[in-house]
């Protein structure tokens, strides 16, 4: 089923700004808030829609790639990116500031806030590169790769850290010409978890932490270019405690092939003939992308002409078709002559269908090109 339109889902227009955004987000997240409509999963995933469009469209480059590739730059088949895939704890943690005070100061009932609740950190992300060939790219594949983790020891006890009473948190009251000013930062004995260790195993590190090899599957959609990131939610490192772990993300590079170029959804393919083919016309097989493509040229084919097939290139990302391959004509002219050869070539000077003679219609080389890239 086909995702609704972010920028529909906020009620916001493509040219909105970034605080008509967040304004248009903070009152759907209210609307939607799960203190305002407890038990209700149909506001819950409203809720989750929500901050799935706001985290794209708040962000410039992630705005930018949805407005070119729309649901397909950040989706996949492995689950990339968007609010459909973080929980409460994310959604809280990463725009919990929006909301002010709409619910009691800066509390959200137990989803990570402030008000009695257990404050849940979220891990680091992992970055990995993923080198794809052309004839994947066009066909999409799922990848596996091995990661190596940081996750949570077998047998790590914690307790509520008794500094920040497992808020996370510790108040600081200072005074200043303005009067008695209190702000919150970090717990510096948990770093901000709510958690200490009681007690772990000797492997592990200070936080309990031990690293572990693991396969991660990625399936990774047909149409991607190369620097594209791609997002695995979860495949990240684990987070102290009863944390969330990060993402794994997963940077695209495109290998170059052999023959074939590639420009957008596009392929360019050079193809080089002989004097004899361009004058009497021949079948040639020549190289696409799955595979090998029979195709007929007329006699008389001059150098420089370009031909084009279509949907023989990149699968666009946003599913809208694919696109073409262009094939230019390249007559080859030979560089070593027999004394025949020469002979021919020396009588053929004089000879009218040896002496160029363009058409009208023939396009210059800067024609050609234009229309190419038109």
């Amino acid at each position: 089923m086909s995702k609704k339109d972010f920028y529909e889902i906020l009620g916001v227009s493509k040219n909105a700004s970034a605080e008509e955004i967040k304004k248009a987000y903070r009152k759907k997240a209210i609307e939607f808030h799960p203190d305002k409509n407890p038990g209700n999963k149909e506001a819950e995933e409203n809720f989750k829609t929500a901050a799935e469009a706001y985290e794209v469209l708040s962000d410039a480059d992630k705005k930018a790639k949805y407005d070119q590739y729309g649901h397909a730059a950040f989706d996949g088949a492995g689950g990339f990116g968007g609010g459909h895939h973080m929980n409460m704890d994310d959604i809280f943690s990463q725009f919990g500031d929006i909301f002010g005070g709409a619910f009691g100061g800066s509390g959200f009932g137990g989803f990570g806030g402030n008000s009695g609740g257990q404050r849940r950190m979220k891990g680091s992300n992992l970055r990995i590169k993923v080198k794809l060939t052309l004839e994947e790219i066009a066909n999409g594949v799922e990848k596996k790769v091995k990661v190596k983790r940081k996750v949570q020891a077998a047998g790590v006890k914690y307790k509520i850290c008794s500094t920040c009473n497992g808020q996370g948190q510790v108040l600081r009251v200072t005074n200043t010409i303005l009067g008695r000013m209190q702000s919150a930062t970090t717990c510096h004995v948990c770093g901000g978890s709510g958690q200490t260790i009681e007690s772990k195993p000797s492997n592990a590190d200070a936080h309990g932490m031990i690293l572990e090899d693991e396969t991660v599957s990625i399936k990774i959609p047909a149409g991607v270019v190369d620097g594209m990131q791609l997002k695995v939610s979860g495949k990240g490192n684990d987070a102290p405690g009863n944390g969330v772990p990060g993402d794994l993300i997963v940077a695209i590079e495109e290998l170059e092939h052999e023959f074939l170029k590639r420009e957008g959804e596009n392929l360019h393919y050079d193809l080089y003939i002989s004097f004899a083919e361009a004058a009497l016309g021949v079948s040639k097989d020549i190289e696409a992308v799955n595979g090998k493509v029979r195709i007929k040229l007329e006699d008389g084919i001059q150098s420089g002409k370009i031909l084009r097939l279509k949907g023989k290139g990149i699968p666009s990302l946003n599913s809208y078709g694919n696109g073409d391959l262009l094939v230019h004509i390249n007559v080859w002219t030979p560089k070593n002559l027999s004394k025949e050869q020469r002979q021919f070539f020396e009588k053929s000077l004089t000879d009218e269908n040896f002496i160029p003679q363009p058409e009208k219609g023939d396009k210059s080389f800067f024609e050609k090109v234009k229309d190419m890239f038109s």
